[in-house]
């Protein structure tokens, strides 16, 4: 048995050897190396005019922003403003700000930047991130699906007294969908974003062709890498009685050591380098993104998902929604940097399992919904519908707690918000069901008292 003395040792001794071999011209030959060294390095510092002019300009005007953007990378690598805001003039969101109009009148901005002006120095990680639920897929269900337009305007959205049509039914989705899915954004006259539409989410559209928000994530101007890696940038969205992720995460053993710990950890190791020993546990980013052990980088954050578990019914990943076969495989590599295999497959088998015992439930509820519709025993306003209503609370509050609380290990969100609301909800549609087809017709007044959200 080799012990580490007798290793280092010998390291030792072969390493005498080693020099001995190569520094005896009876014994080896002169090893020549070509020299493969840049023959000149030039690091150029300091700003165009142009560009001094916008930093001077915000300095006085806004500086707030001016003030991140020296705390971020951007500045130190020498990008300033006018790289990021200035666009051809005939670019669909070509404008003037005051200070441009003053001082060159030739020059045209915009302030909005999308994704394709940052894809001109990260072309990786716009191609990754094109390809996930953040980017098209995010903005899809505001931006293109005309059922969604009616659940944010009147099933969701809708104020008692408030005319169709009116201004004031655009509140919710302004405030609340779009404001994390995206937004297509719309131009005034004088190319400068409407109040309607701008900002917007992690998924916006923008005027030049541009998919995604990149700011959503890495906050404008500094552009931190840390704030991207803490769990609270999740937060922002993944929040609340449907998707309560971040707290979730923060009940789980891993936020408990976030929690606890976070604050001496090392943030701000470059991409591909920040591993274990950084952090003592995963945030979100290090399970979905980060690059670990053998793993890359991505911008993808379903490249590691196996389940869907944000619609009606749990199913593997297929299509636009990922490979869920190769999502397992990449996400037990993730697990297996901190955990032995046992303990991943552990995991993975009571994920699965939770999702066989949610389908079985949203099963039987559909089952019962098809029935009652084609004996048109529903309600039109579904929110005037108890049954219907409980159906929503059954999958988009309760089921997803569940499944999300399964998956990241955080017991009484699986449990009590999640496993426990659901019995109880099927139960009350259970019972609505059966009143309906035994006297068909719909109750007069529901003896159901409502679920969610809280």
């Amino acid at each position: 048995m080799w012990s580490l003395s007798k290793i280092l040792k010998l390291g030792s001794l072969m390493g005498v050897m080693t020099f001995f071999l190569f520094s005896t011209s009876a014994w080896a030959k002169e090893v020549v190396y070509p020299d493969l060294s840049p023959k000149k390095i030039e690091i150029k510092r300091g700003y165009t005019p142009e560009a001094l002019k916008c930093i001077e300009c915000h300095a006085k005007e806004t500086p707030g922003i001016v003030a991140n953007w020296k705390e971020g990378r951007m500045s130190h690598a020498g990008v300033s403003c006018y790289d990021c805001h200035v666009v051809p003039k005939d670019s669909p969101m070509a404008s003037q700000c005051k200070g441009v109009k003053k001082t060159m009148p030739n020059v045209y901005t915009s302030p909005m930047v999308s994704a394709k002006t940052c894809e001109r120095c990260h072309p990786v990680e716009m191609e990754q991130f094109s390809k996930s639920a953040h980017a098209r897929r995010a903005g899809k269900p505001v931006i293109e699906k005309a059922k969604y337009q009616k659940l944010m305007y009147d099933l969701e959205g809708g104020v008692s007294g408030v005319p169709e049509g009116h201004d004031l039914r655009t509140v919710p989705r302004q405030a609340g969908c779009q404001m994390c899915h995206g937004t297509e954004v719309k131009l005034e006259a004088d190319n400068k974003p409407d109040d309607k539409t701008w900002p917007g989410g992690v998924g916006t559209r923008y005027p030049d062709g541009g998919i995604g928000n990149c700011s959503v994530c890495h906050n404008r101007h500094s552009f931190k890498v840390s704030q991207a890696r803490k769990p609270e940038a999740c937060g922002k969205c993944h929040i609340g009685p449907d998707h309560p992720n971040i707290e979730i995460y923060m009940a789980s053993s891993h936020g408990q050591l976030y929690t606890t710990e976070g604050e001496q950890w090392n943030w701000d190791s470059p991409p591909d380098a920040w591993e274990p020993g950084d952090y003592s546990a995963p945030t979100c980013a290090t399970c979905h993104m980060s690059g670990i052990g053998d793993l890359s980088t991505t911008h993808n954050v379903t490249e590691r998902l196996y389940w869907d578990m944000a619609h009606v019914k749990s199913v593997v990943r297929s299509g636009e929604y990922g490979d869920g076969e190769k999502g397992r495989k990449l996400m037990r590599k993730v697990c297996n940097n901190c955990h032995s295999e046992l303990h991943t497959d552990t995991h993975f088998a009571k994920l699965d399992r939770a999702n066989e015992l949610y389908n079985s439930y949203i099963e039987g509820a559909q089952k019962m919904m098809d029935e009652l519709k084609a004996k048109k025993l529903l309600k039109k306003d579904k929110w005037k519908d108890p049954f219907q209503e409980l159906f929503y609370f059954l999958w988009h509050h309760a089921g997803r707690r569940a499944r999300h609380g399964t998956a990241m290990d955080a017991p009484d969100y699986a449990q009590w918000h999640g496993f426990f609301q659901m019995m109880n909800i099927y139960k009350d549609m259970e019972d609505l069901y059966k009143w309906r087809i035994e006297n068909n017709k719909i109750e007069a007044l529901s003896p159901v008292m409502s679920p969610g959200p809280y």
